[in-house]
C-alpha cells in the first residue's frame, strides 16, 4: 500500500472500477452468448432481437472504456454478419 494518501485512495477507486468493469465485461458475454445460442438453434427471430441487445451493449462497453472501440465493430461486425448468412 502506497504511502501518499492520493495515491491510497487511486488504489480504492481503481478497485471499485476492476470490479465493475468486470460485471459489465461478464454481463456482455452474456448477451453474445444469447445471441450465439439463438442463431445455433435455428431461431433468426430471436438472434436478430439478441443482436440488437448485444449491439446496444457493445457500445455502451466502448463509451465508457470497459473494451476498445475497435472490439465492439468487430465483434457487431461478425454476428451479422453470422446472422445474415443464416437468413440466407
Amino acid at each position: 500500500m502506497a504511502n501518499i494518501k492520493s495515491q491510497k485512495k487511486r488504489v480504492l477507486t481503481n478497485e471499485k472500477r476492476r470490479i465493475r468493469n468486470r460485471e459489465y465485461r461478464t454481463a456482455l458475454k452474456t448477451h453474445i452468448k444469447r445471441f450465439n445460442l439463438a442463431l445455433d438453434n435455428g431461431d433468426t427471430e430471436n438472434a436478430a432481437k439478441a443482436l440488437h441487445v448485444a449491439s446496444r451493449q457493445l457500445d455502451r462497453a466502448a463509451s465508457k472504456g470497459i473494451i476498445h472501440p475497435n472490439n465492439a465493430a468487430n465483434k457487431k461486425s461478425s454476428m451479422a454478419s453470422r446472422l445474415h448468412a443464416g437468413r440466407s
